[in-house]
């Protein structure tokens, strides 16, 4: 793996350390509110600074750290989950179930672009942070499910998967033994990329308002507050450290993934 990829992952992991123990790094509640303390400009005392109601910065991000990575790790574990098993029965079985599930289900979630459907959800089902899972768990496993047929349609054909099937082995041991492990490695980009994803998916919708609704530090949230030429002018902190986080996160798992292409694919290794 590159250097870039290292990069990442420290990335990543002082993202997780920090939302993992965020009670302990957090130097402030991150609700209690100072109005004589508004927009105070990044100190020793105020790391971040402080926003529109005096409340710390430094103490939302690291709190908005611990939101984005729930909502990201999770929509992630779902839609993989989901995307696998409905992927890998299209491309396993073909004829009818893949024509349903490929031609049909599949065309029709990439049909609408997935920000503006996520949107339409979250307006259907309303804020919080359990519905806004839910909202990017449905809008992300197709992604998943594409890979991961194709993966199979091209894993099934190989010379052990019919000599498994020459031995009487069942279907489901020869998709869950010999064809899943050796189709899951593209599965593994795909995962770190959604991560990326998720987050600033998540970040987007609290941005509309249409996130975690507040006083919760979601980082989408806190910069949506700090809109305005005046803030930015004269408060800039405020829109400046939460966006860096959500550049940071997203570039982090970005470089993850395209180390990882290139550690798995062996053609690109060898170059």
């Amino acid at each position: 793996m590159n250097r870039l990829t290292y990069i990442g992952i420290s990335i990543a992991v002082l993202f997780i350390l920090v939302a993992i123990f965020a009670p302990f790094v957090a130097t402030y509640d991150v609700t209690a509110q100072n109005l004589s303390m508004r927009y105070i400009s990044p100190s020793g005392e105020h790391w971040f600074g402080t926003d529109a109601l005096g409340r710390d910065v430094f103490s939302r991000v690291v709190y908005g750290a611990r939101i984005s990575l729930q909502v990201g790790i999770t929509v992630v574990v779902v839609s993989t989950v989901i995307g696998t098993f409905l992927g890998a029965l299209a491309g396993f079985y073909g004829g009818f179930i893949d024509k349903f599930l490929s031609g049909y289900v599949f065309n029709v979630f990439l049909a609408f672009p997935g920000l503006l459907l996520a949107i339409a959800l979250v307006a259907f089902l309303g804020a919080g942070l359990g519905k806004l899972i839910l909202a990017l768990c449905i809008i992300g496993w197709v992604g998943y499910a594409r890979v991961i047929r194709g993966q199979v349609l091209k894993v099934r054909e190989y010379d052990f998967v019919q000599a498994a099937r020459a031995l009487g082995a069942s279907n489901m041991r020869i998709l869950f033994t010999h064809i899943l492990p050796n189709a899951i490695q593209p599965l593994i980009v795909q995962a770190s990329l959604g991560m990326a994803g998720a987050v600033l998916s998540e970040a987007s919708l609290s941005f509309l308002g249409l996130g975690i609704p507040p006083p919760a530090p979601s980082w989408g949230t806190m910069i949506e507050e700090a809109r305005g030429l005046d803030i930015l002018y004269n408060a800039p902190h405020v829109l400046f450290f939460p966006g860096i986080a959500i550049a940071l996160t997203v570039l982090a798992f970005n470089f993850i993934g395209d180390g990882l292409r290139e550690y798995l694919d062996p053609k690109q290794r060898k170059r």
